[in-house]
């Protein structure tokens, strides 16, 4: 069911075959004040593009919401969106995931690359051995970890490091690696 304000915010999005057509940033968490404010808790490397005039995409289904305004609030950020005017509107959108286009993301510089790009690459040996598919990325806070997963669904999991991970080819589909002896 959706609510009144959900119900004015209509769909958009289409299909980019190879990728994503949105990337999380981050959640809604609260309401603050009394006109409209409410709390996005980031999950996004990039917090300094969320700001007035850009828009942002709510929920599964993507409801596309211009933000009007965007200020610092501790470690989150505080926003207002276009449509939304009171205390009780934005507390209806509290907990929607907050996402934006694929499309817009910055460019990285060279040897850089998004998760949602590693996802789905195979992992090979320096000889060209297949040994599975990236199918996650977990962030431990020191590192990034490879989940290699293959044919068998045996798990392999990779650190992002220097000696363990080579070169990556996006065009290929391939990232070239060096597993640890306990593997």
């Amino acid at each position: 069911m959706m609510t009144r304000l959900q119900n004015r915010m209509g769909k958009s999005g289409s299909p980019v075959k190879g990728e994503p057509d949105y990337v999380l940033i981050g959640r809604l968490q609260r309401a603050h004040g009394v006109a409209g404010e409410i709390v996005l808790g980031l999950s996004t490397d990039f917090p300094e593009r969320i700001k007035s005039g850009k828009v942002i995409y709510l929920g599964r289904d993507h409801w596309p919401r211009k933000i009007s305004g965007a200020r610092q609030f501790h470690e989150n950020l505080l926003i207002t969106m276009e449509g939304v005017y009171n205390r009780e509107e934005a507390s209806e959108l509290t907990n929607m995931e907050v996402f934006v286009r694929t499309s817009d993301l910055p460019s990285l510089p060279d040897g850089r690359f998004y998760h949602h790009q590693l996802i789905g690459l195979k992992a090979i040996r320096e000889d060209g051995t297949p040994i599975g598919e990236i199918r996650e990325i977990m962030e431990t806070g020191a590192n990034d970890v490879y989940v290699v997963v293959d044919t068998n669904g045996h798990e392999t999991l990779l650190p992002a490091i220097d000696g363990v991970i080579g070169p990556i080819d996006l065009d290929k589909r391939t990232m070239v690696v060096n597993p640890p002896e306990w593997e």
